[in-house]
């Protein structure tokens, strides 16, 4: 079994996350984690039943990912320890083990919004939705969404049509389409940006998938809108979980009477910044302008907070968290600082992290 197989025995065990595998490769290495009976994972801190399924259930999920991986260029699996695992997903609570992607999975590591709202958004909802897309596109940015009804498809075609990219998350695995109505959109995304599932690829749909789905969402990106949304609603729940992950919140206002916009009215009374425009959204903690994050090509002028991150990146590779803490920023301004500096060429992801780029 190889190392890969390994982690997708392990991802196939609901509980078994990012963070909780390192705490446990901390003591053993993965692949030796595989082999152990059920009564010794039970006494590195499994449950009986994960434990059951790492030892007796795996290998059928295992055969099942590498038969997908293996039937289109198109099909990647992005492990927890590779180097294009997206750095900010990597920084929630609960981060996949594995990413199944279905398109350009570098996509992953662009800066990133993401779009969330009603299903059954007004025409002026849908509106806005394409345009704010299509305007952040053209900023750079790439629009992230759940390929839902409504005004996740609209973030989705709105970015499509001008030309940008979109990444979609889904509630099931790559093998579905779901809404069936949304299959053609799927396929223009593949083309246009990507799919993205932590399901293996022949799981269906359920109604609890969608709720876990958008925590993946929120964790890609460095901020969330909310175009119209009722006060109960799972756009909320997104718009909740980005607090939690100490991101952006932007939310649309609507008209005082229309109750897809009363969970906008909320956020907003909650304290998320009312958008009218893109350039409300651009201009906040200067996330997507003043950082770079908006650029693709290398630029060789780095901010001074980008110098001192610089500072402490050398032959050997450093880790992000351990960065966050030799220069006293946070790892989410870390993360995107580090974006900019391997976009200018300053420095390249490695296994372990990431090292110096020095000058010929």
């Amino acid at each position: 079994m190889d190392s890969l197989q390994h982690w997708l025995a392990v991802a196939s065990v609901h509980g078994l996350d990012g963070h909780r595998l390192r705490e446990l490769t901390q003591h053993i290495d993965l692949a030796a984690l595989t082999q152990l009976p059920a009564s010794t994972l039970q006494q590195l801190g499994l449950t009986a039943k994960q434990a059951q399924l790492l030892c007796y259930q795996s290998q059928p999920w295992v055969e099942q990912a590498l038969q997908w991986h293996a039937e289109s260029p198109e099909h990647h699996l992005l492990t927890f320890d590779d180097p294009h695992y997206p750095l900010l997903l990597k920084e929630t609570p609960h981060p996949p083990a594995v990413l199944f992607v279905k398109g350009d999975p570098l996509l992953l590591q662009q800066a990133q919004i993401a779009m969330v709202g009603s299903r059954s958004p007004t025409p002026g909802g849908r509106q806005i939705a394409r345009q704010f897309a299509a305007e952040l596109s053209a900023q750079g940015m790439v629009i992230t969404s759940g390929m839902a009804q409504g005004i996740d498809s609209e973030s989705h075609l709105g970015a499509l049509e001008a030309g940008g990219k979109t990444i979609a998350v889904l509630g099931h695995g790559l093998r579905q389409i779901y809404p069936v109505g949304n299959r053609a959109l799927a396929g223009r995304i593949v083309q246009q940006g990507a799919l993205v599932s932590e399901y293996f690829p022949d799981v269906r749909a359920r109604a609890e998938f969608f709720p876990q789905r958008n925590r993946i969402v929120v964790g890609l990106s460095t901020g969330t809108l909310v175009v119209e949304a009722a006060l109960r609603s799972g756009s909320l729940i997104s718009a909740h979980l980005a607090v939690q992950y100490n991101r952006e919140v932007f939310a649309v206002p609507g008209a005082l009477f229309n109750t897809q916009a009363a969970g906008c009215h909320y956020l907003i009374q909650q304290g998320a910044k009312l958008v009218t425009s893109v350039a409300d959204i651009l201009e906040e903690r200067a996330l997507f302008a003043d950082n770079g994050l908006a650029k693709t090509e290398k630029n060789p002028e780095i901010s001074l907070s980008e110098q001192q991150l610089l500072a402490n990146v050398g032959d050997e590779p450093i880790a992000t968290d351990q960065l966050a803490e030799r220069s006293g920023m946070s790892v989410t301004d870390v993360s995107i600082a580090l974006l900019q500096l391997e976009l200018a060429g300053r420095v390249a992801v490695v296994p372990g992290g990431y090292i110096r780029v020095r000058s010929a």
